[in-house]
Order: C-alpha cells, then structure tokens, then sequence
C-alpha cells in the first residue's frame, strides 16, 4: 500500500500539468465514474481504504474563479496645506480595501467648522489627486456625514466602509461628524500621523514671518521665510523648536517608497528643489517632467543648502518634504538631500537622460554659479514651463495677509488638538 502511495505522489505533476486538463475535458465522466468506484468499495472492496487519500487532491483541481466586487473605502478631509500627515493617512485608508475615494471638503463647510481655508478647492483637488493611493475624487464634500451624504456614499459612490483617523471630528455643537457611521457599522479607524498638522504649520509660517507685525519686513523675497536677526535669540529659539515635532523613521520612507528601480534602458528625468510646502505648483511640474520619460528622479535639497543659497531656511525639514514628495503618484525615486549642482558623476551613477527645471523658481541661486552647467554641456538639459505660477512663497504670503483670521483659527484648533494629546493613547497599527 505504501509504495502504491508513494507512486501516486510522485506523479501528482500530472495533476497540474496541460496533459491532465486535457484529460479532464475529454475523459472527466470516466475519471468520476472510477472514482465513485473506488469510494463505494468496487473491486472488492479494495477501493475504500484508499477513497481517504483522494479528497485532499481533488481539492487541488482548477475551480472556476468568482469575481468579487472591489472593497470601496471612504475617507474625507479638508486637505488644506496638504502634508505627509495627510499622505499617510490616505495610504493606510487604501490598506482597508481595493479602491480608495476621496471626498475634499468644499470652502463653505471649512469656513463654517474651522475657518478660512488657505489653499482654493482647484488647488486642493490637485493635491489629492495627485497622491498615488487615491483612485477617486469626490469634490465639495460635507463636512459632516448626513444620512443623506451617507446614503448616497452607499448606493451611488458603491461606498463599503467610512474611514478616518483615531483623532476626534466634532462638528460646532460638540457632536462626532462621523456618528451615523459608526451606527451603521460602516466606519473603520486608523492611526493618526504624529508630529504634524495644518494648524502645525500655520503656526510655523505665522512664527517665522512675526517680524511682518514689527514693519520689519525687508526684501520681498528673503522675507518670507528668515527670521528676523533682530528678533534676538529668545525669538529664533521659539521659532526653532515650532519647526517639527516629526520623528523620521527608515520604516515610513520605505511605505511611502516604491521601491522599484528604472527598468533597462529607461529613459531617467531628473529635476532637483527644495519643495517646501509642498503645493499644486509642485504636483504640476512632476506631472509635466514625468511625461518626458519613463522614470523620473527626484532631488530634494536639504536644509543646510537651502538656507546657504536663499538665506533662508524651510518651513518644513528634509523628511517631511521628501515624504511628500515620495507621495506624489509622479515620483519614482528621490534622491534625499540632493546636491545643489549637477555633477557628471551624478548624472552617470544614476544614468540620467534628461535634467529639467521649471521656469518658476523659488528665490535665486548664488550669483556666478549656474547648478545645470554639467548637463547643459552634454546637451541634456531642458527647462520645461511650469503649469501654475505657485510658490512655497505666495502659500505663506496667502497666511501672513490674513494673519488675524489664522491666527484665531489656530487657536481654536489648538485647544481641540491640546485635548487629543493630553488624553492620547496607543494605537496599533500605521
């Protein structure tokens, strides 16, 4: 019997094989037949004991394969000075299911629960769009989830669960926006992104641009983003410590990664930037030198440099802004704290075809030192027009214009978040 066993394994290849299918479609009644046979005790009898041995490899024969309907999740926001916070919180929705929908809040409904909102809805739909976990948009969406707003998630959008962060939503009257979801048994949480927020960084600009209440503001350009040196070091000490609150970890880059390299022979496009505040202006250009070629490398210039060149440093820190960047469904690969000039050892190394810069720039560059020398003598080198005339300058100017009207939603805010932090606790999963 053993060695009958030990035959019959040896062979299951013909289980699986073409020569089996093809026995299959043309003998299968007989193969049935015989095996009822067996199972009934033919033969005398001498089929029962081995009818056990059959049923674990009848299991392994091809079955027709059902179709299931994609699992369609839900999540919210306002999205206003879009940031990695929101970018993660996105990527762990899309973890919940199949398809992930989106719905961006309209300027109404911010105004009326948080205040005004700084970038337009034109701007913020970019954002959202422009990351690569969301597969759908749905504009102007309520603050609050209305039975109406609900039900129309269900039977048009074919919604199967509402998502959103393990951080309170409470609407004017102190009640949950998202109650009717959790009645219903279609909402699901996720962990909420730590060290940072609009409200955050908001905070950040209006610190960094006070010496515009003094009337100290000097040039149109370094002012936006330095603090004043007269401010005295008390000042600039507050303003450093209000910079991040983010703890950058190798484990968020590689979720955020896509972790492939250029296929051989893949045409590389490289453009290099600070990409501070990273805004719709931002995902324009990345549109725009992704279509060039097939893979395209990213430099994000690190603090240091920046404050070198610009004399000024960014509001956001190199992690943050890489983690942004590596957001965008443009972006293949980032190069963190890329250098400032172009080398020919770079462009080898990273077997760069084509480098590319925008004709909108943030400040200017060192006089007499021209970052693009190398690739422009090899004839690579190519300056593309940027679709939005968006700057990390004229997002902070938007704040410090409106600095009172900021100001007084940053501090309703920051009693709501102060709350959230005193009573937090662990939350599993990211």
């Amino acid at each position: 019997m053993m060695m009958g066993l030990l035959a019959f394994e040896s062979n299951q290849g013909l289980w699986n094989s073409g020569y089996y299918s093809q026995l299959f479609g043309i003998g299968g009644v007989m193969v049935t037949v015989a095996i009822l046979w067996l199972s009934t005790g033919y033969f005398g009898g001498i089929g029962a004991p081995f009818a056990p041995y059959f049923w674990p490899y009848l299991a392994q024969l091809p079955k027709k394969k059902e179709r299931k309907r994609p699992v369609r999740v839900y999540m919210d926001g306002c999205f206003d000075l879009m940031h990695y916070g929101h970018a993660n919180a996105l990527r762990q929705a899309k973890l919940l299911g199949d398809q992930l929908v989106v719905g961006v809040v309209s300027d109404e409904e911010i105004v009326a629960n948080k205040g005004p909102p700084v970038l337009s809805m034109e701007e913020r739909l970019t954002l959202v769009s422009g990351l690569k976990w969301v597969d759908e948009v749905i504009p102007n969406a309520p603050y609050e989830i209305t039975e109406e707003f609900m039900n129309t998630l269900f039977n048009k959008y074919n919604i199967d669960y509402i998502i959103h962060g393990d951080d309170p939503c409470l609407l004017p009257d102190g009640t949950d926006a998202y109650a009717l979801a959790k009645k219903v048994g279609r909402y699901k949480q996720i962990k909420r992104t730590e060290g940072v927020s609009s409200t955050d960084i908001v905070g950040r600009i209006l610190l960094t641009f006070k010496q515009k209440e003094a009337g100290s503001m000097e040039a149109t350009t370094d002012a936006n983003v330095a603090v004043n040196q007269n401010t005295g070091a008390d000042t600039y000490d507050k303003v450093k410590s209000q910079l991040s609150n983010f703890l950058p970890t190798s484990r968020r880059i590689m979720q955020f990664s896509n972790g492939q390299a250029p296929l051989p022979g893949a045409r590389v496009v490289y453009i290099d930037g600070a990409f501070d505040l990273f805004h719709a202006g931002h995902v324009e250009i990345l549109r725009s030198a992704r279509q060039l070629g097939d893979f395209l490398l990213v430099g994000v210039h690190d603090d240091q440099a920046i404050r070198d060149r610009r004399g000024y440093r960014p509001i956001m820190h190199l992690h943050e802004r890489t983690l942004s960047v590596l957001a965008c469904r443009y972006v293949d690969e980032v190069i963190i704290g890329a250098p400032w000039e172009v080398s020919r050892d770079m462009i080898t190394t990273f077997n760069i075809s084509l480098v590319v810069h925008g004709t909108v720039t943030e400040g200017s560059s060192v006089v007499g030192i021209d970052p693009y020398a190398v690739p422009k003598s090899m004839g690579i080198f190519q300056t593309i027009t940027s679709p939005k005339p968006i700057t990390t300058v004229s997002v902070a100017t938007r704040i410090i214009d409106n600095h009172e009207a900021y100001k007084k939603r940053n501090l309703k805010k920051k009693a709501s978040e102060d709350r959230y932090y005193t009573q937090k606790k662990f939350v599993s999963g990211d």
